[in-house]
């Protein structure tokens, strides 16, 4: 059996002082908005999970295309000892890069970083058990804010996959980016998977599924900020919608309030006015070219090495190496 310890980054009250931010400010903003974090509690988290099986949903399929198809040749490439990875969540995956690093015998740990403990104590204690050899180090950290990495472990392998680093603004992403390269060493790298521009029509029915699913996650955040925030937003007075910015090139979900209403925000003493018709953002989602990954990550320090597609060209997997000075 391998071993598996955890460190918390986060104070006990991050969540809900994060929450109360966010609600706070979005929600007194115009127009409004909420940023997606908050669709993830456990009911949040199983809907995502319903999602990434939806037929319209492919970015998950295409991903494990190209994973399932790369993961030995990153290994070779890499020879990473340590696999880093960023919004581990259940870590499926991971595996095959794991099995891959295993295969190849540089492999020595994985250090997982996700803001659910739960997440990560359940995704760890299984992985300890299917691969006894490497030890299993989570950290319970906002990984937009920093890692907080062991300074030792490398050549380092930092994955951030899913399309995830399209959920933040251009500005936020370019932050985020110089962060880590900032956090890398030599010999350290970055994979990185990010959604590509594709026809409207498939992008808008990968984010409103016929089934109604992405409809009901759109909807949990409020159900979120009832729980958490004594709120009594009414999610079925909300409705659904799927955008495509083609100046942005990013998707947007946002929830239109069917009518005029008031949502009373206990736990913040704020009352909030919709229209008919008003929308509160939720979520963009940016969708890439390869010209513009490179260009990014060129902007943030590191050179571009690598660039795969699934068969079909839904969706990019870059490898990165850091370059220059990490101060």
């Amino acid at each position: 059996m391998g071993t598996f310890d955890l460190t918390r980054l986060l104070p006990a009250d991050h969540f809900s002082s994060a929450l109360r931010h966010d609600v706070r400010h979005g929600l007194t903003a115009n127009p409004k908005w909420l940023p997606p974090k908050w669709f993830y509690d456990a009911r949040g988290s199983e809907l995502f999970e319903e999602i990434t099986r939806l037929p319209e949903y492919y970015p998950t399929r295409a991903e494990r295309e190209i994973l399932i198809a790369r993961s030995r040749e990153i290994a070779a490439v890499t020879k990473a000892r340590t696999l880093v990875e960023l919004g581990s969540g259940s870590s499926e995956k991971t595996r095959l890069l794991l099995d891959a690093l295993r295969e190849v015998g540089s492999l020595r740990s994985y250090i997982p970083v996700d803001v659910s403990e739960s997440a990560l104590t359940s995704a760890g204690r299984a992985l300890t058990g299917e691969y006894p050899e490497i030890a299993v180090h989570a950290i319970v950290s906002d990984f937009t804010r920093g890692l907080g990495l062991p300074p030792d472990g490398g050549p380092r392998l930092v994955a951030f996959l899913g399309g995830t680093v399209g959920n933040m603004p251009p500005a936020e992403r370019a932050e985020f980016l110089a962060t880590l390269r900032r956090e890398l060493e030599p010999g350290d790298a970055l994979l990185l998977g990010t959604d590509l521009v594709k026809e409207p029509a498939v992008l808008i029915a990968a984010y409103d599924d016929a089934a109604g699913v992405t409809a009901a996650f759109n909807r949990n955040v409020l159900s979120v900020v009832n729980r958490e925030l004594s709120a009594d937003f009414d999610p079925a007075a909300f409705e659904h919608v799927a955008l495509w910015d083609p100046a942005a090139e990013w998707i947007e979900m946002r929830l239109r309030s069917r009518r005029s209403q008031t949502v009373k925000v206990e736990a913040l003493s704020l009352p909030v006015h919709f229209a008919e018709g008003e929308e509160l953002r939720t979520e963009i989602s940016a969708k890439f070219r390869h010209a513009r990954v490179a260009d990014e990550l060129t902007a943030a320090g590191f050179r571009l090495t690598e660039w795969w597609t699934d068969d079909q060209g839904r969706f990019g997997l870059s490898l990165a190496e850091p370059v220059g000075r990490n101060g």
